[in-house]
């Protein structure tokens, strides 16, 4: 069975930092474009990170440019979102993703973690 299963719900202040965490079953991660995607209340899911097998190369969104960091860990199965500098419009629900491209053809997803950013 293909799985995705993310850390839990989590709060943070401004300003803060986060790491969340997705473990992957029935698949390596190392062959498959992976992604982190995030809905907030009343918006539309956005693709915010993408990290591509054949080139290691990432892909950001530019609300997140420069804060988050997408990565894996080959020997755990295990992709991460390193999110740093956090503010309250990053507040959503965050999933990962493998597909058959970049932020597209998604196959696999992850069940979501709420990220809530407020003092």
């Amino acid at each position: 069975q293909l799985q995705l299963v993310e850390s839990g719900e989590n709060l943070v202040q401004p300003g803060g930092s986060l790491r969340l965490s997705c473990k992957a079953s029935g698949f390596t991660l190392d062959y498959y474009n992976i992604a982190w995607f995030r809905q907030a209340p009343g918006k539309e899911r956005e693709g915010v990170a993408c990290l591509r097998p054949s080139d290691d190369n990432t892909y950001y969104s530019d609300s997140v440019k420069g804060r988050f960091t997408i990565s894996k860990d080959a020997a755990k199965n295990t992709m991460y979102l390193q999110m740093n500098s956090l503010k309250p419009e990053d507040t959503a629900v965050y999933y990962c993703a493998r597909g058959g491209g970049c932020f597209e053809k998604i196959e696999v997803w992850g069940q979501g973690a709420l990220v809530t950013v407020s003092s």
